[in-house]
């Protein structure tokens, strides 16, 4: 996966989409890589953000660049913006 990428209003994130069951939310997993303190190796860590998708057209496996955005419901923090 490609790193966060700052822009002017909130932070973007690169992503797949692993759930697109819920109406106008996606379920978009992005995984980073971290050098372990210890052992001096690359490990792999994810995390699941639910986006909003207006028009429901993002499927599993799409690539997607998500935006922070105000709070849309409970859990729903993130606009998708574009499909890569």
């Amino acid at each position: 996966m490609l790193p966060e990428v700052q822009a002017g209003n909130g932070r973007v994130l690169v992503g797949r989409v692993v759930s697109d069951k819920m109406d106008k939310t996606v379920v978009v997993e992005v995984e980073r890589r971290v050098l372990h303190p210890r052992y001096r190796k690359y490990v792999s860590r994810s995390q699941k953000y639910k986006a909003h998708d207006e028009e429901n057209t993002y499927k599993v496996d799409d690539l997607v660049v998500i935006r922070e955005s105000r709070p849309l419901s409970r859990t729903k923090r993130w606009v998708v913006v574009e499909q890569r």
